[in-house]
Order: structure tokens, then C-alpha cells, then sequence
């Protein structure tokens, strides 16, 4: 948290306010970072795949499709008050005693829902009423129609989302993990009723495999399926790929088989047909549903935790965050050597040549060696120093982050050179 706010990434809402709990601005390398994240699983999950279309749908939503979805019945959580100091808290999370006062005596439990209500227009009355998602999954089912028709797909085949959603959590907690406004990486696949579990079992392998892909180290996750008494009120089989935080082991993604129950919810309440007719067959269904969802922030949160590392080198102790390439918030730092004109003119122009395939930065400041720990210490995997001799030479020596074993590279085959590293790592 520290290095977090110390470098740019995560900063407190509001803070010279006094911030606002649970909300949180990302800085100049946070913003990098997160976006990374995101484009990371879009690529895998959408560029890559010819079985998947991307939608953005609307942030607000009618009361009807979250009473026909379930979600104003069903989602809530236990929410106790602290009888001694009067504290609300989530009643499945506590731990015996209260965690403001050590008291013991809790009100009864009562079921608390999650999401944001609001009004849309100028009068705030219920004919008004709207809600901020408390998921992306809806919009993607509303829009199954709209989407079979445009792209004539035909199940298997998925619809992906990223964006923001908002839950009323009762104790938002352990920094970007639990906040009130995050952002959400969803995918709704669709396949026929019969060939559910086996695809199930496909997206789960898929998506533990993202993660290890991009370096996530494999003794830091694990699979837990869900016991039958903790399966959402949409789902007959979920799976949880769990982080071990520092607190312990938590929920990072969750694979669920939704089978048809928010399509034939949605056709029956709408009047609108949500099912597909197989010209193959002559069989006319209601797909079933396999839904991989992860937080981006807390997926970057568990990146971050992953690449953190403390090392000696040359004599000196330095911390490193050891992030795949393709997350790091910047790929190349551009160094010149000092301040001179014709140095930093032939900087210049290498940043230039590097910034249409890579995120640079350009630091000029301080001493070389402390400007290496800096982009060791923010992720960066290769800074390219322009020295004196690179004034006759024309070329620059790359210094890799993790083994800071540096080389001597032509400025004409930079690019080449480090987009080379890029596609090996």
C-alpha cells in the first residue's frame, strides 16, 4: 500500500478531504496498470477467439431486470449491528466478537441488499426509481437477441464485458479488494443445455491458465467449488479460483454455470424470445450459461502482490515488482545519461522511435543507478540508457529488470530487439 501511493498507483478518494471510505482514484501507473489488466483478458478472451463478441452496456437499469434476475429478492447479505457501539457488520464475516469493541451481543441477522438504488429525471418518485448494476452479466443477457441477430453466432459462442458495477458492501475491506465501486471482466458463454458441464470444466482450465500465463505463480492459486449451501440463486455448479492474499486465501475469479435460468427469466417476463432454433437439427433451446467473472481491480491488486519481491543487488537491497511485461504500467524507461543537449536530443528521438509499440517514460533525474531502482521498483522490464558513446556509436545499452544484465543494442534495431524480448516473455 505503501509503494502504491508513494508511486503513483493507488491513491485514497477524496483525500484531501479526509477520503471517503472504500473509494479510490488510480494514479499515472495505476491507470496504466489497470488498463493493462483489462486489455490482457480482452485479448485472451476476445481478440484471440473467433467465438466471442464484446458488448458496453448502460450502468443504469429499470427495477425490472434486477427484480426478473433475482436480485432484488435474493441479493443480500447478513448485516448485524453491534449492540455495545452501534457498528454494522456482515454477519457471515465476523469472527465471534465485534471489531470496533470486542463485544460479544449482535442483533438478530436480516438480509441487507446490495445494490445502489437512485432516481432517473427530475422527480424522485417510484415511477423514477433505477439502479446502478451491481454486475455486468445482465446486459449481456437483455441483449442475447440483439446479438444473435447482428452477428449470426450460434451457441458455443460468448459475450464479453468490461466496466464498472457498484454493491452497497456492508464492510468494504483489505484495501482495493472489497470496494463499493470496482470494475468487472464478464463473460456470458452460451452453449446448448447438454454440453453445460463439460464446458464448465473448459473455462475453468482457460482461466487458471490466464493467470500462471501472465506469471501469476501457481502455489498462489487454487479451485474450490462451491458447497451446495453457497451457490448463488442462478447457479448449479461454481467454482472459485482463489489468491492467496495476504490475509489468506480469497476469491479472485468465479467460473459459474448459470444454465438458462436469467434467459428464460428475461423471455418470460419480456414477451421476448431468447432461445436459438438449429437449422442442423431442427432443435429450438435455451442455451445454458457458463459465466467467468473476475474484478479488474482485484485482479490487479493480486498482480501486484505476486510480482512484489525484495532482492540484493550489487551490494544493495532493492525492491522489484517482476510483472509481465504486458501489465507492467510502463514496458521501456528511456535514460539519458545526463542533462546534455545532444544527449537528450538522441533520447528523444529513441523514445520516439520506441513509444508506437511500447509504454515509455522518459527520466532524466538523479543518478543512473537510482533512476534503475525507481523502474525496478514500478515494474518497468527495460530501461534503455543513452550514454556519450552513444553520441559516436549510435547505439544504447538495455538493461533487463530481473537479472539487470544489460546489452549493447544499434539505435536502428531497438525496436526489434526489445519487441523480440517482448514476444519471448
Amino acid at each position: 500500500m505503501s509503494l502504491c501511493k508513494r508511486r503513483g498507483f493507488i491513491f485514497q478518494s477524496a483525500e484531501i478531504y479526509g477520503g471517503f471510505r472504500s473509494t479510490y482514484d488510480y494514479g499515472p501507473l495505476g491507470v496504466n496498470m489497470l488498463r493493462n489488466v483489462k486489455n490482457a483478458w480482452w485479448r485472451s478472451m476476445v481478440q484471440l477467439r473467433d467465438d466471442v463478441v464484446g458488448i458496453d452496456a448502460a450502468v443504469l437499469s429499470p427495477p425490472r431486470v434486477w427484480e426478473v434476475s433475482g436480485h432484488l429478492e435474493n441479493f443480500t447479505d447478513p448485516l448485524v449491528d453491534c449492540r455495545q457501539c452501534h457498528s454494522r457488520w456482515r454477519a457471515d464475516k465476523l469472527e465471534g466478537p465485534c471489531p470496533s469493541c470486542g463485544s460479544t451481543d449482535f442483533t438478530e441477522a436480516r438480509p441487507f441488499n446490495l445494490m445502489f438504488k437512485t432516481h432517473a429525471g427530475p422527480v424522485e418518485d417510484e415511477g423514477a426509481v433505477a439502479y446502478l448494476r451491481p454486475e455486468t452479466a445482465q446486459g449481456m443477457f437483455v441483449n442475447f437477441a440483439n446479438v444473435l441477430q447482428t452477428t449470426r453466432k450460434r451457441p458455443p459462442f460468448g459475450i464479453a464485458q468490461v466496466g464498472k458495477s457498484f454493491r452497497n458492501e456492508i464492510t468494504p475491506q483489505n484495501f482495493v479488494f472489497r470496494t463499493r465501486e470496482f470494475e468487472q471482466m464478464e463473460m456470458e458463454f452460451f452453449v446448448p443445455p447438454d454440453e453445460g458441464p463439460r464446458w464448465h470444466e473448459y473455462w475453468i482450465g482457460e482461466r487458471y491458465r490466464w493467470y500462471v500465463d501472465l506469471g501469476m505463480p501457481p502455489e498462489r492459486l487454487r479451485l474450490r467449488p462451491h458447497q451446495a449451501d453457497e451457490l448463488s440463486h442462478y447457479s448449479i455448479a461454481t467454482s472459485d479460483l482463489e489468491f492467496r492474499f495476504p490475509w489468506g486465501w480469497d476469491e479472485l475469479e468465479g467460473i459459474a454455470n448459470r444454465t438458462d435460468y436469467d434467459l428464460r427469466h428475461h423471455a418470460d417476463a419480456s414477451g421476448v424470445h431468447l432461445d436459438y432454433f438449429d437449422p442442423a437439427t431442427g432443435e429450438r433451446y435455451v442455451p445454458h450459461v457458463i459465466e467467468p467473472a473476475a474484478g479488474a481491480t482485484r485482479t490487479m491488486m493480486a498482480f501486484l502482490l505476486a510480482a512484489y519481491d525484495e532482492d540484493v543487488v550489487t551490494g544493495e537491497a532493492r525492491t522489484v515488482l517482476r510483472l509481465h511485461h504486458r501489465l507492467a504500467p510502463y514496458q521501456v524507461a528511456v535514460l539519458p545519461l545526463s542533462k546534455k543537449e545532444q544527449l537528450e536530443l538522441l533520447a528523444r528521438e529513441v523514445l520516439h522511435l520506441c513509444q508506437p509499440h511500447f509504454m515509455c517514460d522518459y527520466d532524466a533525474t538523479q543518478s543512473i543507478g537510482r533512476r534503475y531502482r525507481r523502474h525496478d521498483e514500478i515494474g518497468t522490464p527495460w530501461c534503455v540508457t543513452v550514454d556519450f558513446d552513444s553520441l559516436e556509436d549510435r547505439a544504447v545499452t538495455v538493461r533487463e529488470r530481473d537479472t539487470t544484465a544489460q546489452v549493447r543494442v544499434p539505435v536502428d534495431g531497438l525496436v526489434a530487439e526489445l519487441r523480440r524480448r517482448a514476444e519471448q516473455g
